[in-house]
């Protein structure tokens, strides 16, 4: 296959696999954020302590983070067809649009655990002072721990973000389209050496790009947060 047979089909995989991570990003980050607070929150100590809903909650998240995506990809597809047909009003578990669903629910417990780790390294101190002054539980998570994990929370987001872009790719297994579909269609059932060099060397550049952002930001906030 030349480069002018490839070109059109890496750029709407390019933006299919864009499009996916993106959106599963916010959604994740959604769900995810105010679940690791509140695994912090309800842990021993915490603002809202209550020991078993922690861990009952604990055991959920590790449930969700030991699970192997290729298999919680597959076991949501009933999930998949119903959400997209209440949004779309199509129900399918095909397409970019469609694996939103999977990406997400498979991240939010890896973002969650790293918000809490996130905010349990917030200095104690600070919350006390703040409980003090007559902080509530909503400004003490607004205004004391975000912005003081917020380097490690973006520092985890961009972890996330990458293994976000691994999950759209192996996405492209069951129709989720994107580079991990094209890899698999061109590259290994065609035996397309060179189509399957250009998705990966693509995959690699998108990483690259978003570790590169996100460690700026950590380093912009963290700079930021000394001189405050």
């Amino acid at each position: 296959m030349t480069w002018t047979e490839m070109q059109p089909l890496l750029t709407q995989g390019t933006y299919d696999t864009l499009y996916m991570v993106l959106w599963a990003t916010v959604v994740t980050v959604l769900g995810g954020l105010p679940l690791g607070v509140l695994l912090v929150l309800t842990d021993k100590g915490g603002l809202l302590q209550n020991r078993p809903f922690n861990k009952a909650l604990g055991v959920v998240v590790n449930i969700g983070r030991s699970m192997p995506f290729i298999i919680l990809l597959i076991w949501l597809i009933p999930v998949t067809k119903w959400v997209i047909g209440v949004f779309t009003g199509i129900p399918t578990y095909i397409g970019p649009t469609a694996m939103i669903v999977p990406l997400s629910i498979g991240a939010i417990p890896f973002f969650a655990r790293l918000v809490e780790t996130a905010v349990r390294e917030v200095d104690h101190g600070l919350v006390e002072a703040a409980q003090a002054m007559g902080g509530g539980i909503p400004t003490i998570v607004w205004k004391v721990l975000l912005p003081q994990a917020l380097p490690s929370l973006v520092a985890g987001l961009t972890t996330t973000v990458i293994a976000l872009i691994g999950y759209s790719a192996l996405a492209g297994a069951v129709g989720g389209e994107g580079l991990g579909s094209l890899a698999i269609t061109y590259g290994y059932q065609r035996f397309e050496g060179d189509f399957m060099l250009a998705t990966v060397v693509l995959l690699i550049l998108i990483v690259t790009a978003i570790q590169l952002i996100g460690d700026g930001a950590v380093r912009l906030l963290a700079r930021r947060g000394r001189t405050a």
